[in-house]
């Protein structure tokens, strides 16, 4: 039996909702997070007495968990809360702040998918002449932060805004290719 690589210890609180939702047949505390590494989107029941504050961390990996009594599911992004979808941008955004150099790698490390498309590519905003700029500007030293980026590449678009853009539009499920959010499939944890 393999074990999954892809589950993430820590996650974001989008929504907290401490009745369930309408229409359980049990009501218990029900919460929506953002996994911090591979933005798993999941619902999970929350231990009594519990209080979640919307954009709290809160820990959901294998060993005692405080807070979160257990991974009820993997949601879709259509799946969430009204106010779930109101704060995963800003959530990802924080998210992408916080971990600039795993970022930052993507741009040093990105390869072809096909001999037509490259990973770059994917990024809203990036066409064939950012493309061979980016590339070109890469193999003279690999880039040292996002400033960097935008220094040596000129009329780039915001790289982090490129980064958080494609990350939801993952999470949206809107292209068969992944950079940042693996595709999972939906099993009870």
């Amino acid at each position: 039996m393999q074990k999954d690589l892809k589950k993430d210890e820590w996650a974001i609180v989008l929504d907290y909702l401490p009745h369930g939702y309408y229409g359980m047949r049990i009501s218990q505390p029900v919460a929506q997070v953002l996994g911090e590494e591979y933005f798993s989107l999941l619902e999970v029941i929350v231990r009594d007495g519990i209080h979640l504050k919307v954009g709290s961390r809160v820990y959901i990996g294998d060993g005692k968990r405080d807070e979160v009594k257990f991974i009820k599911r993997r949601i879709d992004f259509k799946d969430l809360t009204g106010a779930s979808k109101e704060e995963v941008s800003d959530i990802v955004e924080d998210l992408v702040k916080t971990k600039p150099k795993k970022f930052l790698e993507f741009f040093n490390n990105a390869g072809p998918i096909t001999t037509r498309l490259h990973q770059l590519e994917l990024l809203p905003g990036i066409g064939k002449k950012h493309l061979w700029a980016i590339i070109a500007a890469k193999k003279e030293k690999p880039f040292g932060s996002f400033e960097d980026l935008k220094k040596r590449v000129t009329m780039l678009p915001d790289p982090e805004k490129m980064i958080i853009k494609r990350i939801l539009e993952e999470l949206e499920d809107k292209d068969k290719y992944r950079l940042f959010v693996p595709r999972f499939e939906k099993t009870q944890r």
